[in-house]
């Protein structure tokens, strides 16, 4: 668990959105200490491979991007408008502390209007109408400019037990079900090609996993990433419960006996595991994976989070372990080779 815990706690507490790529340069450097990398032509990640005795290849994907903002406007008081890159929930920013990627890195905060000047509950619209404060005043225009990119700037820390908090969990998480398998599996003799894929451009519509799954072209696939995890708004049937093991995917777009593999294999090893079941879209990058070239075989292995694209985002390292475990068995035991 701790090269699990200590490596998220790395992910986490890195950035990685747009021309920003400090995580990615952590989980590229700790991916090469197992195989081959190789960067994507397409500059949307990255891929490790640990070859096979055939040319049958299974391809794990996991995204390592976050949400994040875009400055779009700063004024003469130093404060910046922004955009959002993916999915925020604008309730939750004021007062959230962030880091402005400029020329250098700048710390500022979102405004927070007083409770005492406010007439009632205050309901946003738009992103444009919250400002961040970065108290440079008009030096902010000699270090940030237009199109700088803005990130959450919480840091990971352990909560009860084995459960952890952190930005950009979504999806660090898979990023490191994907390193330890990759340091679990460097030394096995493998009957196929196994091949660690870590893409960009998730949270902005999947752009990651179209071009690098074309240029892999796996035989099949497992998307790993994060779904949500059960709270006081969020029920059973929504989510999964945190602590009882990673959420293997059942879904009309996704291959049935990758999933039926994937369940026998966890029952048959005792691991404990989950099911997610979908009408139809996974939301994660197995949606378009299933789709690239002639279509691929695809999996899915989600990990319960709580509070999705906040800063403080809550899981379960016993969840990413379950994870692991049951990747690792299924690539044991070979896929769906002979299927």
């Amino acid at each position: 668990m701790s090269y699990i815990k200590d490596m998220l706690f790395a992910l986490s507490g890195a950035y990685a959105s747009g021309s920003v790529d400090e995580a990615s340069v952590i989980a590229q450097k700790e991916m090469s200490k197992y195989c081959e990398v190789i960067k994507s032509g397409q500059n949307m990640g990255f891929f490790g491979m640990i070859k096979g005795k055939n040319d049958y290849t299974v391809m794990l994907d996991a995204h390592i991007d976050e949400v994040a903002f875009i400055v779009t406007d700063i004024d003469e008081s130093g404060f910046l408008t922004v955009s959002a890159v993916g999915g925020i929930d604008l309730r939750t920013l004021p007062a959230k502390q962030v880091i402005v990627h400029g020329s250098q890195k700048v710390k500022g905060v979102f405004i927070s209007t007083p409770p005492h000047l406010s007439e009632g509950e205050r309901q946003f619209s738009d992103i444009s109408e919250l400002k961040i404060d970065t108290c440079l005043g008009a030096k902010a225009g000699e270090i940030i400019s237009k199109g700088d990119i803005v990130t959450y700037a919480a840091k990971p820390a352990s909560l009860l037990g084995t459960r952890v908090t952190g930005k950009a969990l979504d999806d660090r998480a898979g990023v490191v079900v994907l390193l330890e398998l990759a340091r679990r599996l460097k030394e096995e003799s493998l009957d196929f090609n196994v091949v660690f894929s870590i893409v960009d451009g998730e949270e902005l519509g999947m752009r990651g996993a179209v071009p690098q799954t074309f240029s892999i072209s796996p035989d099949e696939a497992i998307a790993v990433d994060v779904t949500f995890g059960t709270a006081p708004d969020v029920s059973e049937n929504e989510g999964g419960y945190l602590g009882k093991g990673a959420m293997i995917g059942v879904s009309p777009v996704l291959n049935r006996h990758i999933t039926d593999k994937l369940n026998t294999v966890a029952y048959d090893n005792g691991i404990s595991f989950q099911n997610e079941i979908m009408g139809g879209k996974t939301g994660t990058d197995g949606d378009v994976i299933s789709l690239s070239g002639c279509g691929v075989k695809t999996g899915l292995v989600s990990i319960p989070l709580r509070n999705m694209h906040t800063d403080c985002e809550v899981i379960d390292i016993a969840d990413i372990e379950s994870a692991c475990d049951i990747l690792q068995k299924y690539i044991l035991s070979g896929g769906v080779f002979d299927v």
